[in-house]
């Protein structure tokens, strides 16, 4: 299982499992994720300290260019990404102190819309 170290605590997560949906559900941490996980926002983005994955869905880049933020490093959206091995992020949008009345809608167990594959 892969260990997912978020804000400088360290979980197992199950193999596959959608970054957006560690963090809440494993990690318990109110992470917004105002598109339910569709890629069409930017809330669920984190900051990688180690781990950042080789591949990037198109819509994830998509998405990161048009908001002007694909050239931070490190910045990814925790919705288009599968625990596949052990990383460590920071969580940037929290649901405590946003105004926002919950953190977003559900979100589901794979990736969507569905994964084009590209190189980060």
């Amino acid at each position: 299982m892969p260990k997912l170290t978020i804000d400088g605590k360290t979980i197992e997560v199950p193999a596959g499992k959608r970054l957006v949906n560690a963090i809440s559900t494993d990690g318990k941490i109110d992470q917004l994720h105002a598109c339910g996980g569709h890629a069409a926002c930017t809330t669920c983005r984190v900051q990688f300290v180690s781990g950042e994955p080789a591949k990037i869905t198109q819509a994830e880049k998509d998405v990161l260019a048009a908001r002007g933020l694909d050239t931070v490093k490190g910045l990814r959206l925790s919705c288009q990404i599968a625990c596949d091995h052990d990383m460590e992020i920071k969580i940037i949008s929290r649901l405590a102190g946003s105004g926002r009345r919950d953190a977003g809608s559900p979100t589901a167990e794979e990736i969507e819309p569905a994964a084009v594959w590209t190189n980060a």
